[in-house]
């Protein structure tokens, strides 16, 4: 399973779920499915939401049962 911090990031960029999705060209409800792990997004869109969020797609998503410090 795909985890992943873009709740995380979001907030300490003071961002709204509807301010990040327009930002890089979603809508609130997909960020939300993100968030949740309920929706993995294509590789377009990781970059764009790292872009945003001012960090590696690394840094941003990983998969479940990965320590934190093989990211």
């Amino acid at each position: 399973m795909l985890r992943n911090r873009v709740r995380e990031l979001r907030a300490r960029h003071d961002f709204t779920q509807i301010e990040l999705a327009k930002r890089v060209g979603v809508t609130r409800q997909t960020i939300g499915f993100i968030e949740k792990g309920e929706f993995s997004p294509s590789v377009t869109l990781s970059l764009k939401l790292a872009r945003e969020l001012d960090c590696s797609i690394n840094e941003l998503f990983w998969l479940e049962g990965e320590e934190e410090d093989e990211k």
